[in-house]
């Protein structure tokens, strides 16, 4: 009730903990607050926000036309509604080295947990689409340095993306990521891997928690969560799931109102306002006013208000 309970510092500190426990944690995107909330109560480990959704949600591609402050703004939106810790992508640093430094101190004040920045040229592209370029590794350690060296909390993540391995091979890709451990980088997130053995090698070469990522759609093969586990991977993040889930019902239900000229063919596969409301805890503002809780929320099965 009231959103979550839980200080951004508690957040950090147990996520930090938890990255080392040799579980896998899982993350799906959330597209909203309201999301978050979902995602915390079904039991995942944390919420992961999406560079690519934040674009899409404005109606705009993943190429880097969104701004420090819409995505701070929104990030700071959705993760305070959970007491789970949440990890936000802000693409390639909003700029050069300074740039990915005022952007740690914005992230931090919007309670997010960690950030991952990739080296990428901008304007970027989605990191599974062909013919991307890659930023020198000199000019990336220096982002990761300045960004790590903005941080003001100690359990703040810093992530270090790679998108090298369509570029220059797994080999040069891996020893740019140990760069970027060396230069402060406290998790690997090596982008668009093909196969199995890709995680593997990846793995073996790096010493620091990794993230994988399970996009649809894309190059990488998607693996389960039994599979990442026994590749020693931390983190598996499923960033636009949630967003592709959510618009292929909202377009098949509009077909289906534009088709029938109504909408109870949706009606089954609707979340229902008893479950919303529970979602919510409307229930629990009763105890701030008697007013606000005194009605009878119907069911499936029961006569649609």
């Amino acid at each position: 009730m009231l959103n979550n309970k839980t200080s951004d510092q508690e957040k950090r500190k147990k996520f930090k903990q938890e990255l080392n426990s040799g579980k896998l944690l899982r993350f799906p995107g959330s597209i909203s607050p309201y999301v978050s909330m979902m995602i915390e109560k079904i039991g995942f480990d944390g919420v992961y926000i999406s560079g690519a959704v934040l674009s899409n949600d404005l109606g705009l591609p993943d190429i880097g036309l969104t701004t420090l402050s819409e995505v701070s703004h929104r990030g700071g939106q959705i993760a305070r509604t959970t007491n789970l810790p949440t990890i936000i992508d802000m693409d390639t640093g909003f700029g050069e080295a300074m740039n990915a430094a005022r952007t740690i101190q914005e992230l931090e004040r919007a309670g997010i947990c960690a950030t991952h920045i990739e080296d990428q040229v901008n304007p970027k592209r989605c990191g599974h689409l062909d013919n991307k370029e890659i930023i020198s590794s000199e000019k990336m350690i220096q982002k990761i340095k300045a960004a790590k060296d903005a941080c003001t909390d100690e359990n703040f993540i810093l992530i270090a993306r790679s998108d090298a391995k369509a570029i220059e091979g797994l080999d040069k890709t891996i020893d740019r990521m140990k760069a970027y451990v060396d230069a402060g980088a406290d998790m690997i997130f090596p982008e668009a891997l093909h196969t199995q053995q890709e995680f593997e090698q990846v793995r073996k070469a790096i010493s620091v928690p990794l993230l994988a990522n399970m996009t649809e759609f894309g190059k990488s093969k998607l693996l389960s969560t039994e599979e990442l586990t026994n590749l020693g991977y931390n983190l598996v993040i499923y960033p636009v799931t949630t967003f592709r889930i959510a618009m292929g019902a909202v377009e098949r239900g509009l077909k289906n109102i534009l088709n029938d000229g109504i909408q109870t063919k949706e009606i089954d596969n609707m979340q229902t306002r008893k479950e919303l409301y529970e979602y919510l805890e409307y229930e629990k503002y009763n105890q701030f006013d008697s007013k606000l809780f005194n009605f009878k929320v119907a069911e499936k099965g029961d006569p649609k208000p």
